[in-house]
Protein backbone atom coordinates (compact mmCIF):
# COMPACT_ATOMS: atom_id res chain seq x y z
CA UNK A 1 0.00 0.00 0.00
CA UNK A 2 2.67 2.40 0.79
CA UNK A 3 4.18 1.70 -2.51
CA UNK A 4 1.08 2.72 -4.13
CA UNK A 5 0.51 5.78 -2.06
CA UNK A 6 4.51 6.90 -3.00
CA UNK A 7 3.71 6.52 -6.64
CA UNK A 8 0.32 8.96 -6.32
CA UNK A 9 2.56 11.21 -4.05
CA UNK A 10 5.17 11.51 -6.97
CA UNK A 11 2.86 12.12 -9.54
CA UNK A 12 0.73 14.73 -7.66
CA UNK A 13 3.61 16.34 -7.04
CA UNK A 14 5.33 16.41 -10.29
CA UNK A 15 1.94 17.07 -12.03
CA UNK A 16 1.40 20.11 -9.76
CA UNK A 17 4.67 21.21 -9.87
CA UNK A 18 4.62 21.46 -13.78
CA UNK A 19 1.70 22.98 -14.07
CA UNK A 20 2.94 26.23 -11.57
CA UNK A 21 5.73 26.37 -13.36
CA UNK A 22 3.87 26.85 -16.61
CA UNK A 23 1.19 29.11 -15.70
CA UNK A 24 3.13 30.56 -12.77
CA UNK A 25 6.07 31.59 -15.36
CA UNK A 26 3.48 33.50 -17.38
CA UNK A 27 1.42 35.28 -14.78
CA UNK A 28 4.49 36.74 -13.11
CA UNK A 29 6.84 37.35 -15.82
CA UNK A 30 5.00 41.65 -15.28
CA UNK A 31 6.38 41.85 -11.52
CA UNK A 32 9.50 42.92 -10.56
CA UNK A 33 9.56 41.07 -7.31
CA UNK A 34 9.18 37.97 -9.09
CA UNK A 35 11.91 38.52 -12.37
CA UNK A 36 15.77 37.22 -11.37
CA UNK A 37 18.70 38.03 -13.68
CA UNK A 38 20.82 34.52 -13.91
CA UNK A 39 24.43 33.67 -14.20
CA UNK A 40 24.13 33.92 -18.26
CA UNK A 41 22.32 37.13 -18.00
CA UNK A 42 18.79 35.74 -18.70
CA UNK A 43 15.49 37.32 -16.99
CA UNK A 44 13.94 34.28 -15.57
CA UNK A 45 11.08 34.18 -12.96
CA UNK A 46 11.23 32.92 -9.47
CA UNK A 47 7.91 30.56 -10.18
CA UNK A 48 10.34 27.57 -8.91
CA UNK A 49 9.82 28.53 -5.76
CA UNK A 50 5.66 27.88 -5.81
CA UNK A 51 6.11 24.85 -8.30
CA UNK A 52 8.02 22.99 -5.42
CA UNK A 53 6.26 24.21 -2.51
CA UNK A 54 3.00 23.84 -3.95
CA UNK A 55 3.58 20.40 -5.34
CA UNK A 56 4.37 19.12 -1.59
CA UNK A 57 2.07 20.68 0.01
CA UNK A 58 -0.72 19.14 -2.09
CA UNK A 59 1.06 15.99 -2.66
CA UNK A 60 1.59 15.34 1.02
CA UNK A 61 -2.09 16.35 2.01
CA UNK A 62 -3.98 14.89 -0.81
CA UNK A 63 -2.73 11.48 -0.56
CA UNK A 64 -0.91 11.28 3.55
CA UNK A 65 -2.75 14.01 5.23
CA UNK A 66 -2.90 11.78 8.68
CA UNK A 67 0.97 10.27 7.63
CA UNK A 68 3.23 12.33 10.70
CA UNK A 69 6.31 12.39 8.90
CA UNK A 70 3.95 13.59 5.68
CA UNK A 71 2.92 16.43 7.83
CA UNK A 72 6.09 17.34 9.45
CA UNK A 73 7.77 17.33 5.95
CA UNK A 74 4.77 19.77 4.91
CA UNK A 75 5.57 22.13 7.61
CA UNK A 76 9.06 22.53 6.90
CA UNK A 77 8.52 23.13 3.47
CA UNK A 78 5.90 25.48 3.72
CA UNK A 79 7.54 27.84 6.39
CA UNK A 80 10.63 27.76 4.80
CA UNK A 81 8.95 28.93 1.94
CA UNK A 82 7.49 31.87 4.00
CA UNK A 83 10.85 32.37 5.46
CA UNK A 84 12.81 32.16 1.88
CA UNK A 85 10.30 34.78 -0.13
CA UNK A 86 10.73 37.63 2.75
CA UNK A 87 14.59 37.15 1.77
CA UNK A 88 13.83 36.94 -2.31
CA UNK A 89 11.26 40.45 -1.28
CA UNK A 90 13.89 42.36 0.97
CA UNK A 91 17.13 40.13 0.67
CA UNK A 92 20.51 42.58 0.24
CA UNK A 93 23.37 41.89 -1.08
CA UNK A 94 25.47 43.96 1.59
CA UNK A 95 26.18 40.61 3.52
CA UNK A 96 26.88 37.90 1.99
CA UNK A 97 27.53 34.33 3.14
CA UNK A 98 27.55 33.04 6.87
CA UNK A 99 30.38 35.37 7.52
CA UNK A 100 29.19 38.52 6.14
CA UNK A 101 26.00 37.87 8.16
CA UNK A 102 27.60 37.07 11.20
CA UNK A 103 29.63 39.84 10.75
CA UNK A 104 26.92 42.35 10.53
CA UNK A 105 25.37 41.28 12.88
CA UNK A 106 28.38 41.47 15.77
CA UNK A 107 28.66 45.51 14.07
CA UNK A 108 25.04 45.60 15.59
CA UNK A 109 23.52 45.03 12.27
CA UNK A 110 20.57 42.95 11.16
CA UNK A 111 20.65 41.41 8.04
CA UNK A 112 17.86 39.67 6.26
CA UNK A 113 20.11 36.89 6.18
CA UNK A 114 20.49 36.79 10.10
CA UNK A 115 16.47 37.72 9.98
CA UNK A 116 16.53 33.89 7.66
CA UNK A 117 18.34 32.07 9.94
CA UNK A 118 16.62 32.52 12.78
CA UNK A 119 13.39 32.15 10.48
CA UNK A 120 14.68 28.67 9.22
CA UNK A 121 15.73 27.30 12.52
CA UNK A 122 12.11 28.08 13.52
CA UNK A 123 11.09 25.98 10.74
CA UNK A 124 13.03 23.12 12.10
CA UNK A 125 11.64 23.58 15.44
CA UNK A 126 7.99 23.87 13.80
CA UNK A 127 8.92 20.50 11.64
CA UNK A 128 10.49 18.88 14.74
CA UNK A 129 7.46 18.97 16.46
CA UNK A 130 4.82 18.12 13.94
CA UNK A 131 7.21 14.85 13.94
CA UNK A 132 7.18 14.14 17.51
CA UNK A 133 10.94 14.58 18.36
CA UNK A 134 11.78 14.66 22.14
CA UNK A 135 12.72 18.08 23.83
CA UNK A 136 16.23 17.34 24.15
CA UNK A 137 16.79 16.35 20.81
CA UNK A 138 15.02 19.35 19.08
CA UNK A 139 17.47 21.70 19.15
CA UNK A 140 20.26 19.11 16.96
CA UNK A 141 16.71 18.28 14.82
CA UNK A 142 16.22 22.24 14.17
CA UNK A 143 19.77 22.98 13.11
CA UNK A 144 19.69 20.20 10.95
CA UNK A 145 16.48 21.56 9.09
CA UNK A 146 17.48 25.36 8.84
CA UNK A 147 21.27 24.40 7.82
CA UNK A 148 20.01 21.92 5.05
CA UNK A 149 17.67 24.50 3.91
CA UNK A 150 20.42 26.86 3.46
CA UNK A 151 22.00 23.86 1.84
CA UNK A 152 20.20 24.15 -1.03
CA UNK A 153 20.24 27.79 -1.27
CA UNK A 154 24.27 27.77 -2.25
CA UNK A 155 23.36 25.00 -4.81
CA UNK A 156 20.95 27.72 -6.28
CA UNK A 157 23.22 29.31 -8.72
CA UNK A 158 23.07 27.25 -11.68
CA UNK A 159 19.83 25.94 -13.52
CA UNK A 160 18.67 22.81 -12.52
CA UNK A 161 21.30 22.57 -10.07
CA UNK A 162 19.40 22.29 -6.69
CA UNK A 163 16.90 20.22 -7.70
CA UNK A 164 19.56 17.51 -8.78
CA UNK A 165 21.04 17.86 -5.37
CA UNK A 166 17.80 17.41 -3.74
CA UNK A 167 16.64 14.49 -5.38
CA UNK A 168 19.99 12.83 -4.75
CA UNK A 169 19.63 14.13 -1.08
CA UNK A 170 16.11 12.85 -1.28
CA UNK A 171 17.18 8.94 -1.76
CA UNK A 172 17.93 7.87 1.61
CA UNK A 173 14.55 8.24 2.54
CA UNK A 174 13.08 6.49 0.23
CA UNK A 175 12.89 3.14 1.39
CA UNK A 176 11.88 3.84 4.95
CA UNK A 177 8.81 5.21 6.68
CA UNK A 178 9.32 8.72 5.31
CA UNK A 179 8.36 6.80 2.04
CA UNK A 180 5.38 9.05 0.81
CA UNK A 181 6.33 12.36 1.73
CA UNK A 182 9.88 12.01 -0.28
CA UNK A 183 8.59 10.22 -3.19
CA UNK A 184 6.47 13.64 -2.73
CA UNK A 185 9.68 15.80 -2.46
CA UNK A 186 11.13 13.76 -5.69
CA UNK A 187 8.18 14.22 -7.50
CA UNK A 188 7.86 18.10 -7.14
CA UNK A 189 11.45 18.54 -8.01
CA UNK A 190 11.33 16.42 -10.96
CA UNK A 191 8.57 18.19 -11.99
CA UNK A 192 9.94 21.80 -11.82
CA UNK A 193 13.36 20.72 -13.26
CA UNK A 194 12.84 20.53 -17.14
CA UNK A 195 11.69 24.36 -16.68
CA UNK A 196 14.58 25.05 -14.23
CA UNK A 197 16.96 23.68 -16.55
CA UNK A 198 15.62 25.49 -19.58
CA UNK A 199 16.07 28.69 -18.05
CA UNK A 200 12.41 29.84 -17.66
CA UNK A 201 12.29 29.92 -13.96
CA UNK A 202 14.52 29.17 -10.85
CA UNK A 203 13.63 28.75 -7.44
CA UNK A 204 14.99 31.34 -5.83
CA UNK A 205 15.25 31.78 -1.86
CA UNK A 206 11.96 30.42 -1.22
CA UNK A 207 12.29 27.15 -3.40
CA UNK A 208 15.50 26.21 -2.52
CA UNK A 209 14.67 26.82 1.42
CA UNK A 210 11.41 24.83 1.09
CA UNK A 211 13.51 21.83 -0.83
CA UNK A 212 16.35 21.88 1.21
CA UNK A 213 14.03 22.16 4.54
CA UNK A 214 12.12 19.43 3.27
CA UNK A 215 14.75 17.43 2.37
CA UNK A 216 16.13 17.42 5.43
CA UNK A 217 12.88 16.75 7.04
CA UNK A 218 12.37 13.69 4.95
CA UNK A 219 15.51 12.21 5.57
CA UNK A 220 14.99 12.83 9.38
CA UNK A 221 11.69 11.06 9.45
CA UNK A 222 13.39 8.16 7.92
CA UNK A 223 16.38 7.48 10.14
CA UNK A 224 15.57 9.23 13.55
CA UNK A 225 18.09 10.99 15.52
CA UNK A 226 21.38 9.41 14.06
CA UNK A 227 19.99 10.69 10.49
CA UNK A 228 19.50 14.01 11.89
CA UNK A 229 23.05 14.11 13.39
CA UNK A 230 24.35 12.74 9.81
CA UNK A 231 22.38 15.76 8.06
CA UNK A 232 23.56 18.49 10.55
CA UNK A 233 27.60 17.67 10.37
CA UNK A 234 26.97 17.22 6.29
CA UNK A 235 25.47 20.18 5.88
CA UNK A 236 27.48 22.44 8.05
CA UNK A 237 30.56 20.95 6.51
CA UNK A 238 29.11 22.23 3.29
CA UNK A 239 28.17 25.45 4.93
CA UNK A 240 31.56 26.01 6.16
CA UNK A 241 33.42 24.89 2.77
CA UNK A 242 31.63 27.32 0.82
CA UNK A 243 32.90 29.94 2.44
CA UNK A 244 36.23 29.08 1.53
CA UNK A 245 35.73 27.60 -2.14
CA UNK A 246 33.26 28.11 -4.90
CA UNK A 247 31.20 25.17 -5.64
CA UNK A 248 30.72 25.97 -9.24
CA UNK A 249 34.14 26.00 -9.55
CA UNK A 250 34.68 22.76 -7.70
CA UNK A 251 32.05 21.01 -10.08
CA UNK A 252 33.59 21.94 -13.12
CA UNK A 253 37.07 21.08 -11.89
CA UNK A 254 35.79 17.74 -11.57
CA UNK A 255 34.42 15.63 -15.13
CA UNK A 256 31.85 13.21 -13.19
CA UNK A 257 30.52 16.29 -11.13
CA UNK A 258 30.23 18.22 -14.35
CA UNK A 259 28.63 15.68 -16.11
CA UNK A 260 25.72 15.87 -13.56
CA UNK A 261 25.84 19.78 -13.54
CA UNK A 262 25.37 20.57 -17.12
CA UNK A 263 23.15 17.55 -17.59
CA UNK A 264 19.97 18.40 -19.73
CA UNK A 265 20.47 22.02 -19.78
CA UNK A 266 20.26 24.53 -22.71
CA UNK A 267 22.92 23.92 -25.53
CA UNK A 268 23.83 27.34 -26.05
CA UNK A 269 24.38 28.13 -22.04
CA UNK A 270 27.86 29.29 -21.31
CA UNK A 271 29.21 29.07 -18.36
CA UNK A 272 30.24 32.42 -16.45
Amino acid sequence: MSIWRAVAAAAVGARVARSVTLRGDAALSGQPSWIRTNYAGREVTLAGGPAVTGGVLLATWLVAPRDRAARAVATAAGVASVVGRIDDIAGSSDARGLRGHLGALGRGQLTTGTVKIAGLFATGVAAGTVLGVRKRDLPVTAAAVAVGANVANLFDLRPGRALKVGLVATAPALSGPALVPAAAIAGSAAGTLPRDLGERVMLGDSGAAALGAAVATAVIAGGGQRAAGRVLAAAAALTLLSELVSFSRVIDALPPLRTFDQWGRRSDAGEQ
